[in-house]
């Protein structure tokens, strides 16, 4: 039978029953909606949440680690062989913070294809001074610019301009926290003491806020040269070199390469951060399982929908088939009823699920450990609205295949006999 005549019937059908079909529509409509808004604003939520540590932690981290010797000196002795062993209190092995070779190492990394970009850093500890006030600091001395480039380091910056570091060897990015504790405001002066007890004035030019409080009190941005200078140490002194890959997934693989190759400590991203991408795919997989149950209901609300209008159609079942139409031929009919019912619905589900998402983000949201951020964010992802779809045509296509299969073999004589 053409398909034209099957879908003309199917038409018929859906339209002389409105009320039933509004419903089983809608239930698809609203399962589609929750989806596609749950869905764009969790993915949304976590995309803020682990951009505010893995946006700013390198997918790599060269740096050398004090550990104790793998080989204690009594191991050494072959006087010593024969009897057992046994040494406590090992202590670490006195080695160099700086990275050895560290220029050349950044040279080799930036020629390497699935390298983005590479940035030493210089770590540098000591305290903010102000007055009576003496807090602990930890100073980073940076590329500025490459920070803003490889690390969003602009979305952080709620007041001030990180370009003014860079044209500036006597300045600072404070720490919004700390800021605060030292009553200092961009433009002032702060006191800074290296370990040694030396002062260094640094301007103010910005104030940096990463939402994490903690990070906020202590932390601070400086050019290499003034981290440098803090230390005591030459233009070669590079305490570690942050590695930004093409692929983040590439790291795990990247670091162990590069740990043989220069005998250097490497820790990922996946490992400084375990705890974040546990989070988010747990909240995903909750968002996940909520709209696929949504799905699941009404695909059982549209399968129950089509059996009824079966019983209600058994005649007109029976003068199709008494009129030509095969057992295959009403099948279709049906089945084509639940797919345009789960078609109809479908598209409504994502315009509404568009719509409120859409809404949503022009919501206020406003909170003192995010400054940078004003609305609620959501993830408009176009392949949540395909799956969408996809979702809403297989669920009704599997609710309306056993009511479906129910009319094909439905026996027309018996009909007209017990008429």
């Amino acid at each position: 039978m053409k398909l034209g005549v099957i879908l003309s019937i199917s038409k018929t059908h859906l339209l002389s029953r409105k009320k039933q079909t509004a419903v089983a529509a809608l239930g698809v409509t609203f399962g589609i909606g929750a989806y596609v808004i749950m869905m764009s604003f969790m993915t949304g939520l976590n995309g803020l949440l682990d951009g505010l540590v893995l946006n700013r932690t390198p997918h790599v981290r060269l740096y050398n680690e004090m550990e104790p010797s793998a080989v204690q000196p009594v191991e050494k002795s072959a006087e010593f062989n024969e009897h057992k062993q046994l040494v406590r209190s090992v202590k670490p092995k006195q080695s160099q913070e700086r990275i050895h070779n560290a220029l050349a190492i950044i040279a080799f990394l930036k020629k390497q294809k699935n390298v983005r970009g590479v940035t030493p850093v210089v770590r540098s500890q000591g305290f903010y001074l102000a007055g009576s006030t003496r807090l602990g600091a930890s100073l980073q001395g940076v590329d500025v610019m490459k920070e803003v480039e490889f690390y969003n380091l602009d979305d952080y910056i709620v007041q001030g301009k990180a370009e003014d570091l860079a044209t500036n060897d006597n300045a600072i990015i404070l720490g919004k926290g700390a800021a605060d504790l030292l009553s200092i405001s961009v433009g002032d002066i702060v006191q800074v003491s290296n370990p040694t007890g030396d002062i260094f004035p640094l301007k103010v030019v910005a104030f940096y806020q990463s939402g994490l409080a903690d990070i906020d009190k202590v932390q601070s941005y400086v050019n290499i040269k003034t981290a440098q200078r803090l230390r005591g140490e030459s233009v070669h002194f590079i305490t570690d070199i942050n590695v930004k890959l093409n692929r983040m997934e590439d790291a795990p693989e990247v670091a162990k390469d590069l740990e043989k190759l220069f005998d250097i400590k490497a820790v990922t991203v996946q490992e400084a951060n375990a705890q974040f991408e546990t989070g988010s795919f747990i909240r995903n997989l909750i968002s996940y399982a909520v709209s696929v149950t949504l799905l699941i209901v009404a695909g059982f609300g549209i399968y129950n929908i089509l059996n009824m209008l079966i019983y209600e159609k058994m005649n007109d079942i029976a003068i199709l088939k008494a009129t030509g139409f095969s057992g295959k031929d009403v099948r279709m009919i049906f089945l084509s009823q639940a797919i345009l019912i789960g078609l109809l619905g479908g598209l409504l589900g994502l315009l509404l699920g568009y719509g409120v998402s859409l809404l949503i983000s022009h919501v206020p949201f406003d909170t003192e450990a995010l400054p940078t951020i004003k609305t609620y964010p959501i993830n408009f992802d176009p392949m949540f609205y395909i799956i969408g779809i996809v979702f809403a045509l297989i669920s009704t296509f599997l609710a309306g295949y056993l009511p479906s299969r129910k009319a094909q073999n439905i026996d027309p004589v018996e009909i007209i006999r017990g008429q």
